[in-house]
């Protein structure tokens, strides 16, 4: 029973082997003469040559771009917030009842212009009291300074009435800066802001009335990476948007360069001065800014769609003698829809812009659009007539 179950065993194993030798010698290519006589196969046959089928090898067709060379502006981007030209909260000098309010919130207002008006009902009193003690002081110094040639007042009443009538003098001035305390006037010219006093109410010395911003000029702060120090200068050109102003772009000029470097950021401060005729930007708003530190007119661009990205490493395909060649490139600067090739590409190389997806390194390639020109039909000889 044993040796009969192994004679079919064999039997099936033969016949496999038999079929798989069938079907793999049906699929080998028929072998030809080569012209030196032996025999040539599709592995043997030379590269290019026409296979089976009369095809060459493959390619993919493509579209390319030509490098160009342009001015390139280099940007560094950062965020800023606006202030005030010139800002200032309005504060009271010394207690007081407030009698007029002399400004509407929001009203453009000159420098020394009043803004508020206190009682002066005591300080007047005071001012007059003071006056009237003077007055006394002086017309005995006087009769004295007469007296004085006759012998009949000493030296000594003299000095102390010269010492009386100065501290009577001084009362009086002190009086008077108390009156003049009690109008409040803007240090400057400018916009003021929100009122928080009413007529009648009773403020003390440091209580705020409203604020008052110069916004003729408003500067913004910012910060950039300390690598682009060296090329910082006051007057260098700052642009400025913000989403509050969508359809609105503003240029400023770099006033201030902070003399020192953030050691936790490894950032420097800049100030930009812009021009606020229209009063539209407003202090503490939000601004992204763009600050061109220089320019290049020998820049090589292409296209960005043409940058394949692999890892930390950035490639190209070019086309060199109908082959699309993967080259590494070092990128630098961007545009809408450019970007500069520092290292890799050079002036009127050709870069694969479509047909990434199936270029391979080393591969015929066909340009779109491009043509070549057909081989000469040759003549038929003529026949004589």
């Amino acid at each position: 029973m044993r040796t009969a179950t192994q004679i079919i065993a064999s039997a099936i194993v033969i016949a496999v082997a038999g079929g798989g030798w069938l079907a793999w010698n049906s699929l080998t290519p028929a072998k030809s003469t080569s012209p030196a006589g032996g025999p040539q196969t599709a592995q043997t046959r030379p590269p290019g040559a026409p296979g089976a089928a009369g095809r060459g090898p493959r390619s993919v067709e493509v579209i390319v771009a030509e490098a160009k060379v342009d001015t390139i502006i280099d940007i560094v981007e950062a965020v800023g917030n606006a202030r005030a030209n010139e800002a200032v909260q309005i504060t009271a000098k010394q207690t007081g009842i407030v009698s007029r309010v002399l400004f509407e919130e929001g009203q453009r207002v000159k420098e020394g212009a009043a803004l508020i008006e206190f009682e002066a009902r005591e300080k007047k009193a005071d001012l007059e009291t003071a006056k009237a003690q003077y007055d006394e002081v002086k017309s005995t110094l006087d009769r004295a300074k007469a007296l004085k040639a006759s012998g009949n007042v000493t030296q000594a009443r003299l000095d102390e009435l010269e010492a009386q009538s100065r501290a009577a003098l001084a009362r009086v001035q002190s009086a008077e800066a108390r009156r003049t305390d009690l109008v409040v006037t803007a240090p400057f010219s400018g916009r003021v802001g929100m009122r928080q006093v009413s007529p009648g109410a009773l403020v003390s010395p440091g209580a705020p009335i409203t604020t008052l911003d110069d916004l003729s000029v408003i500067k913004v702060d910012f910060a950039v990476p300390q690598n682009v120090l060296g090329d910082l200068k006051p007057g260098l050109l700052v642009r400025a948007t913000t989403t509050a102003l969508k359809d609105r772009k503003f240029d400023g000029k770099i006033a201030v360069i902070d003399t020192r470097v953030d050691p936790v950021t490894r950032s420097v401060r800049v100030v930009a001065n812009f021009d606020n005729k229209d009063d539209v930007l407003r202090p503490g708003l939000f601004l992204n800014i763009e600050l061109e530190i220089g320019q290049r007119p020998d820049a090589v661009l292409i296209p960005e769609e043409a940058v394949v990205s692999l890892g930390t490493m950035q490639y190209v395909f070019k086309v060199v003698n109908g082959r699309a060649m993967r080259t590494e490139v070092s990128l630098g600067s961007r545009r809408p829809g450019m970007v500069e090739v520092t290292q890799g590409v050079k002036r009127g190389d050709s870069v694969v812009v479509r047909g990434l997806q199936k270029v391979r390194d080393g591969e015929p390639v066909r340009i779109q659009g491009a043509t070549t020109n057909p081989p000469p039909v040759a003549e038929k000889p003529r026949t004589a007539s």
